[in-house]
C-alpha cells in the first residue's frame, strides 16, 4: 500500500494548532541569507513567535481594532517592552502615579540611572498634563482605571495634549479591556492587555499583549520583542486563544455581578468607601460614563477606621474569597494594600488601608453572604 505523509492531507479543526519551534528552517541559501527581511510579521526564528502566536496577535488586534499587535510573556513585559522600545537617555517620561507598581520601580531604579528623566504626575490631572510636556517629552504613561487606587483618567484631554506635541500614549486597558474600552479609538498609540487577566481568563498563565495601528512603530516593537529575548510560549498562546472563546460572555457576567457586590458593599457601615467608577459616588464617575462602555470586574475598598486586628478577622472570615494580588479569572480573589503603600505615593486618593477585590463566575448572592459574615467578624474585632 502507497504511504501518504499525514502532514501533506487536508485537515480542519476548530481548535488552532499549536507550533512549537526555536529554528525555523529555510528552503533556500538566498531565503537563509535575507532572513531578518521576513520582519516584523514572518518567521526567522523561534523568539518571535510561531503560527500561534500570529494567530492569537491576529485576534487581539482586531478586538482592539488595530492592525497590529505584539503578544510577550506577561501584562508586565507589555509594559516594560512598550518603554524600552521608545524611550532613550536624555528623554523625559511621563507615568501616571496610577500605573502598575512594577513599571514605575523599572523606571525609577533602572530607566532614571540610564539617563531617562523620569516623572510621575497626579492621574486625574487630565488635560492639564500639558504643563508638564517638555521638549524631550517622549512618553505618556497611562491606567485607567488604577489598578488598586480605581482613579479615572481623562484618556481624550491626555491624548490631545501628546498629539498636540508630538509624544507617544501608552495605556493599561486590562481593567476595561477593548470590550467596554479601545484605547487605539481614542487617540492612544500603545494598547497594553494583561492577558493574564481577562483574556486567559483561568488564573494558569502569563501573557500580555501590545496593540497598535502605526507600522513603523510595529517594526520597533517586534525587533524589542526579539532583542530582549521574550518569546511567549504557543501552548500560552493556545490557552488565550481558547479563553477569547468565551471571553465576552465571562467579561458581561462578571462586570454584572461586580456592580451588584460594589452596590451593596457601599451600603454597609462598616464601609467608609467604595473605590469603583461605575458608583456615581465615585469621583471618577463622570470621564467613565463618557468614555467607557462598561466596566471591569475589579474594584477596592476602603473600612472606616478601627482597631488593626480588625482586617486580619476580616479577611480569615471569608469562606469563597481565596486572597491572591492577581485578578480576571472564573474565581473571585481579595487582596490586601497596607496603608503604608498609599502613604509612600506622591499622589494618592486616600492614607488609609486598600482591599481589592476580583468578581469572578461565582453566584453574587453567594458571594455577598460571605462578605456578610466576614463584615460581622470585623465588626466584633473592631471593638
Amino acid at each position: 500500500m502507497q504511504y501518504i505523509d499525514p502532514a501533506k492531507q487536508k485537515f480542519a479543526s476548530l481548535s488552532p494548532a499549536v507550533w512549537r519551534a526555536s529554528t525555523v528552517v529555510f528552503d533556500t541559501f538566498e531565503e537563509f541569507a535575507e532572513r531578518k527581511q521576513r520582519q516584523p510579521d514572518g518567521y526567522s526564528y523561534g523568539i518571535t513567535g510561531t503560527p500561534t502566536a500570529r494567530e492569537l496577535e491576529r485576534r487581539v488586534a482586531a478586538l482592539e481594532n488595530g492592525r497590529h499587535c505584539v503578544v510577550v510573556p506577561s501584562g508586565q513585559a507589555a509594559l516594560m517592552v512598550s518603554v524600552m522600545a521608545f524611550v532613550r537617555g536624555g528623554d523625559h517620561l511621563l507615568i501616571s502615579d496610577s500605573c502598575y507598581g512594577a513599571l514605575k520601580t523599572f523606571a525609577r531604579s533602572w530607566l532614571s540611572q540610564m539617563g531617562v528623566d523620569v516623572e510621575f504626575y497626579p492621574p486625574t490631572i487630565d488635560g492639564a498634563i500639558e504643563t508638564l510636556i517638555r521638549p524631550n517629552t517622549r512618553m505618556i504613561c497611562m491606567e485607567a482605571p488604577g489598578t488598586v487606587t480605581m482613579e479615572m483618567q481623562d484618556v481624550a484631554a491626555v491624548t490631545a495634549v501628546a498629539k498636540k506635541y508630538g509624544v507617544k500614549t501608552m495605556l493599561d486597558n486590562t481593567w476595561a479591556s477593548p470590550l467596554y474600552f479601545r484605547p487605539l479609538d481614542h487617540g492612544v498609540d500603545l494598547s497594553i492587555e494583561a492577558a493574564t487577566k481577562m483574556f486567559g481568563g483561568h488564573s494558569d498563565l502569563l501573557m500580555g499583549t501590545i496593540s497598535l495601528n502605526n507600522a513603523d512603530d510595529y517594526a520597533v516593537l517586534r525587533e524589542t520583542q526579539s532583542i530582549m529575548g521574550l518569546n511567549t510560549s504557543p501552548e500560552d498562546c493556545f490557552l488565550v486563544l481558547r479563553g477569547l472563546e468565551t471571553f465576552s460572555l465571562r467579561m458581561q457576567h462578571q462586570s454584572a455581578s461586580t456592580r451588584k457586590v460594589a452596590d451593596w458593599l457601599a451600603a454597609q457601615p462598616q464601609i467608609d468607601s467604595v473605590l469603583f467608577p461605575v458608583l456615581e459616588s465615585d469621583p471618577g464617575h463622570e470621564i467613565w460614563k463618557k468614555q467607557f462602555s462598561g466596566n471591569g470586574c475589579l474594584f477596592s475598598f476602603i473600612f472606616r477606621p478601627a482597631k488593626e486586628q480588625a482586617i486580619s478577622a476580616f479577611f480569615n472570615a471569608l469562606n469563597h474569597f481565596p486572597i491572591g494580588a492577581s485578578w480576571g479569572g472564573t474565581h473571585s480573589l481579595i487582596a490586601y494594600y497596607p496603608a503604608s503603600q498609599q502613604q509612600a505615593r506622591a499622589f494618592t486618593p486616600t492614607q488609609q488601608a486598600i482591599i481589592r477585590i476580583s468578581i469572578g463566575l461565582e453566584d453574587p448572592e453567594l458571594l455577598i453572604a460571605d462578605l456578610k459574615q466576614a463584615l460581622s467578624a470585623w465588626q466584633q474585632a473592631a471593638g
